[in-house]
């Protein structure tokens, strides 16, 4: 879907109100905005840590060394604790 959103001369802009209840805005909240080769991608905070947590997946997905709890391990081993 493509929808046409006005920037104020101060930079504000809104979101409609059928999209802002969709992606639970409605009262209001924080949004992230990349900036691709493509454009703008606009995210809400969920979805922006749904891709950072796919995208960190793809690197440790089979890799028991890659999890927190062996990492703590691993720094206790290497302090003597």
């Amino acid at each position: 879907m493509t929808v046409q959103v006005n920037i104020t001369p101060n930079g504000r802009m809104s979101l409609p109100a059928d999209i802002r209840k969709r992606l639970g805005l409605a009262g209001g909240g924080a949004v992230y905005l990349d900036e691709t080769p493509d454009g703008l991608v606009l995210r809400t905070a969920a979805q922006a840590v749904a891709r950072a947590q796919a995208l960190a997946k793809q690197y440790t997905e089979g890799n028991p060394e890659a999890s927190v709890a062996a990492f703590l391990a691993k720094r206790r081993e290497d302090s003597g604790e």
